[in-house]
């Protein structure tokens, strides 16, 4: 087994915002990223090239925005296999999210060793029966 996970690019990056709807304004007519969807309950996607950008509405004058980059791997379970053999904490393993179009989204987290949060996903055909 290779030491890598795979990673074949940056899949998204999420912030935190104080008002979701004046940040998707500006993303989306100031900036020019497309509007994607909304989510439940406080959570928007534009689309940035091949990159994602989640944005998250949280409460509180005080929010402090820490990026969370998501990083793309074809097999999600193999990377976290790799991720724990090479002692990376996991914080959430994966799990399926959401319906993308013709894919589910697989989703899971580990830590950097400054304690920052780091994704990883996948996007997985749906194999119909």
């Amino acid at each position: 087994m290779s030491d890598a996970i795979n990673v074949t690019g940056l899949a998204q990056v999420a912030f935190s915002v104080k008002d979701l709807d004046r940040a998707v304004a500006f993303y989306r007519d100031v900036i020019g990223l497309t509007f994607l969807f909304a989510a439940p309950p406080k959570m928007a996607f534009l689309q940035c090239g091949s990159t994602r950008l989640m944005l998250s509405a949280q409460a509180g004058a005080e929010t402090e925005s820490h990026p969370i980059l998501y990083y793309s791997v074809p097999d999600i379970q193999a990377a976290f296999a790799r991720l724990a053999e090479k002692g990376a904490p996991i914080k959430q393993p994966p799990q399926m999210i959401a319906k993308v179009g013709v894919n589910d989204l697989w989703l899971g987290f580990t830590e950097d060793p400054d304690g920052h949060h780091v994704g990883i996903m996948s996007e997985v055909p749906v194999v119909l029966a």
